[in-house]
């Protein structure tokens, strides 16, 4: 069973999908408008809406005959809680840990290798 952070990590997974999350944090979009800038057809458009909508990113709803999507923000609050855990996690300073190591282990140590 999949659950829904696997879901949304999967629909994030593709740059064309988080280039259209990117456009709709200005505004609600129709899906014509959502193409536009993108060298695929608007079927494929509206396969990648449709992934985003499955994972909840987002919403779509028919205003007379336009279709408009808007971004669900809160969708992401899982994904965000999930890699913030991480944060607890200092970047690990290679060079200092090489010299640690040197010394500890009684090592020379050289610039050069």
């Amino acid at each position: 069973m999949t659950s829904a952070l696997d879901i949304v990590f999967a629909a994030l997974a593709d740059p064309t999908r988080r280039e259209i999350l990117r456009m709709l944090l200005e505004d609600d979009m129709a899906v014509t408008d959502v193409a536009e800038p993108f060298a695929m057809s608007l079927a494929a458009i509206s396969k990648h809406l449709a992934i985003l909508a499955a994972a909840g990113l987002i919403s779509q709803e028919k205003r007379g005959r336009v279709k408009w999507c808007k971004l669900e923000p809160d969708a992401l609050r899982a994904a965000s809680v999930w890699m913030q855990s991480f944060g607890q996690f200092e970047p690990v300073n290679l060079d200092a840990f090489e010299a640690f190591l040197a010394q500890e282990l009684h090592l020379p140590t050289d610039p050069e290798l």
